[in-house]
């Protein structure tokens, strides 16, 4: 596993105005990186042209611990009973945004994360192949930090200047009837709000 920073990814971009990724490398200058296995090459010309919203806690409703980066990549301890069913899986996701705000990047933006499943979106399917995929550290219970949105928007605009993004879904518009994440917590309108501030 290699990082860059503080495995716990607490280097918070919060007075950085953009993100900004290296367009050569695929990887955000600001985001605490801890690579991830879980990955493979996108079908050639397979324009990235969606931003996916996912939220996750582990275990469920508990925030701030390492476990989501232990399942990213693939360390998950399968002797807890509450994340034992998770230890098999292999996930992943582009960007993880923990509830303070700060970012790490768990997969090169040119490459294909694991994060959609079975999904499509517009007629498209397999969203994974076109996508990139951003985990928010939260659930359906409790309101999303007004630091995530701020870093959401600053990552939205800075991946919009460096691949073709022309939508943002959430995982449950993809994934209809299986997915309902991001949740009702999560504040579209709060989200939308804070793009329109930044334009």
């Amino acid at each position: 596993m290699t990082t860059n920073g503080n495995h716990h990814g607490r280097e918070s971009p919060q007075n950085a105005k953009t993100l900004h990724t290296s367009h050569s490398t695929g990887w955000l200058s600001a985001a605490c990186r801890i690579d991830s296995p879980n990955f493979d090459a996108r079908p050639r010309d397979s324009a990235i042209s969606l931003l996916v919203l996912h939220h996750i806690s582990l275990p469920a409703g508990h925030f701030e611990g390492d476990a989501v980066i232990r399942l990213f990549t693939n360390q998950l301890d399968d002797s807890d009973p509450e994340l034992s069913e998770l230890a098999a899986l292999r996930v992943s996701a582009h960007f993880f945004i923990r509830r303070d705000g700060s970012l790490i990047q768990f997969v090169n933006v040119f490459d294909r994360a694991w994060h959609a499943g079975v999904s499509s979106w517009r007629g498209r399917e397999r969203c994974n192949d076109f996508s990139v995929g951003v985990e928010i550290e939260g659930d359906c219970e409790h309101p999303f930090a007004r630091g995530q949105y701020e870093t959401l928007n600053r990552l939205s605009a800075d991946l919009a200047s460096l691949l073709p993004i022309k939508d943002t879904a959430t995982h449950a518009e993809i994934a209809f009837g299986r997915k309902v994440d991001p949740g009702p917590r999560f504040d579209l309108a709060l989200l939308n709000a804070a793009r329109n501030a930044q334009s």
